[in-house]
């Protein structure tokens, strides 16, 4: 990297954290205003209902990094947005308006990271954020391409959810299918996404992004010392 990052570190502040029902508090336990989040971050998701335990059990590996043998079953990634932090996201499983759309979306979508936050706690999953490594830190361009790639390409074409890919992406053999099928961003599941925006900054390797599930993307990510992770969020 020639220059490092610049753009202010954003903290996500307790008074602005709402639960996925109104009125409904996270419980104290979190203090969103500790959570520093810089564009980059990726927020990885174990979630406690059964598709995300299926997701979690399907993709575990005795040989992964330390806190990986198990996966997330999903992961968004932040961006900035009018100086402000933006979780980016592609989800079925959001009732929340999407920020940008103003209305609920499937499919890509970006929210306030506290509420999304709150929305994990509250339903009783668990968050790590992983940041880059020092020196695979963005630079202020690349935190402006980050967020003109998620917001004018992913967001404005209302890319929906990739059902099939996200199934293929679990498993061996589905994978060498998903291969021969060649990569398609009309539309893509949550690791898919954060893959691809990857690549095109560099920090991983060109490769078709529907190969890597949430486990197997954070594996790599860390196993090559690009990402590591920064906090447990809850």
């Amino acid at each position: 990297m020639t220059d490092r990052h610049s753009s202010p570190v954003h903290r996500v502040s307790a008074n602005d954290a709402r639960g996925s029902s109104p009125g409904r508090q996270p419980p104290a336990r979190w203090d969103f205003s500790e959570i520093a989040l810089q564009p980059g971050d990726i927020v990885a998701c174990w979630s406690r209902d059964w598709v995300g335990r299926g997701i979690t059990w399907a993709t575990a590996s005795p040989l992964a990094p330390r806190g990986l043998r198990l996966g997330p079953s999903h992961v968004a990634i932040v961006c900035e947005h009018d100086d402000e932090p933006l979780w980016v996201e592609s989800t079925t499983l959001c009732e929340r308006p999407c920020r940008i759309a103003e209305r609920p979306r499937r499919g890509m979508q970006a929210h306030d990271p506290a509420d999304r936050l709150a929305d994990v706690q509250n339903a009783g999953g668990r968050l790590v954020r992983y940041t880059p490594a020092p020196i695979f830190r963005l630079s202020t361009t690349e935190s402006q391409l980050l967020s003109r790639i998620l917001l004018r390409h992913f967001l404005a074409a209302r890319c929906p959810y990739d059902l099939v890919g996200a199934a293929l992406s679990g498993w061996r053999l589905p994978r060498q299918l998903r291969r021969l099928l060649g990569a398609d961003l009309e539309e893509v599941f949550c690791s898919e996404l954060v893959a691809a925006v990857l690549m095109r900054l560099g920090r991983l390797s060109l490769a078709d992004p529907a190969v890597f599930s949430p486990a197997r993307l954070l594996r790599r990510l860390v196993r090559d010392g690009v990402y590591r992770p920064a906090e447990r969020l809850g």
